[in-house]
């Protein structure tokens, strides 16, 4: 479902602007996650399309196009990738692509990525749990770094791996922190959101939450293994063909469908 938002017209235009047409472009980052504070930048992420000449020629067209700036006082962050890139990492073990390419916070869209939507059911599989382990300890590391500890990491770590649980009981992909708590019901997530959401000075928290988040981290970890062990989902995506077939099509017609 396409979630309703005031899209501010500089991001419309940032996307516009994008040197390549593009398959889609989608919010991510904190304002998907749920929890922007009032100095937010905006994450766009998206896909974009080489012409053949960029592909087959000596001249290698950019796989990955990065810009960040200030625009009409918004901190804007573009990064999009090459379909080839894109839909190859759609095959991995990467749940960033996912949770951007189901985005509902949409900038632009076309038919390919309504495909791309359906296709990556089955490209999931049990093992994506490992992307969430893994950017869970980052975020965890990070947030025991800091004197004193900042809510924004230990948030990144809840939302972390509450998306890991969800998908691995549910094969679905779920971002938002304020939806996957409905269901976790964790008493302290809208405290610890309110806090960031406050500014700086609000989002700091004591030494003496340390313990408790420690053993919350270290549970929501165990319940995550335990999800993917028990999880129904297959080993091995099935989307290889389909994806192959897409790509195919796209890069001969060499525009955007819809």
């Amino acid at each position: 479902m396409t979630q309703t938002f005031t899209l501010p017209a500089e991001l419309e235009r940032q996307v516009a602007a994008h040197p390549y047409p593009l398959l889609f472009a989608t919010i991510s980052g904190a304002h998907l996650y749920g929890f922007p504070s009032p100095d937010s930048d905006f994450d766009l992420r998206g896909i974009h399309l080489l012409p053949l000449k960029d592909l087959v020629g000596l001249t290698v067209g950019e796989e990955t196009v990065e810009k960040s700036g200030i625009h009409n006082g918004l901190e804007i962050d573009l990064v999009t990738h090459d379909a080839g890139k894109f839909f190859g990492l759609m095959l991995k073990k990467n749940g960033y692509v996912l949770e951007q390419l189901l985005s509902p916070m949409i900038v632009s869209t076309t038919a390919e990525h309504d495909e791309l939507k359906t296709l990556s059911k089955d490209c999931i599989t049990k093992h994506h749990a490992h992307h969430y382990f893994g950017f869970a300890e980052t975020q965890w590391k990070l947030f025991q770094k800091e004197d004193p500890p900042h809510v924004k990491p230990l948030l990144y770590v809840y939302r972390v791996l509450l998306t890991g649980i969800h998908l691995m009981k549910t094969g679905l992909v779920e971002a938002n922190l304020v939806r996957l708590n409905e269901d976790a019901k964790l008493p302290y997530i809208h405290d610890l959101i309110a806090r960031k959401m406050g500014g700086p000075e609000l989002g700091r928290l004591d030494a003496a939450d340390l313990r408790f988040h420690q053993a919350e981290y270290e549970r929501l970890r165990l319940e995550l293994q335990s999800a993917y062990e028990q999880s129904k989902l297959p080993e091995v995506s099935s989307a290889t063909a389909r994806l192959n077939d897409l790509l195919v099509r796209i890069r001969l017609n060499g525009r955007r469908q819809g």
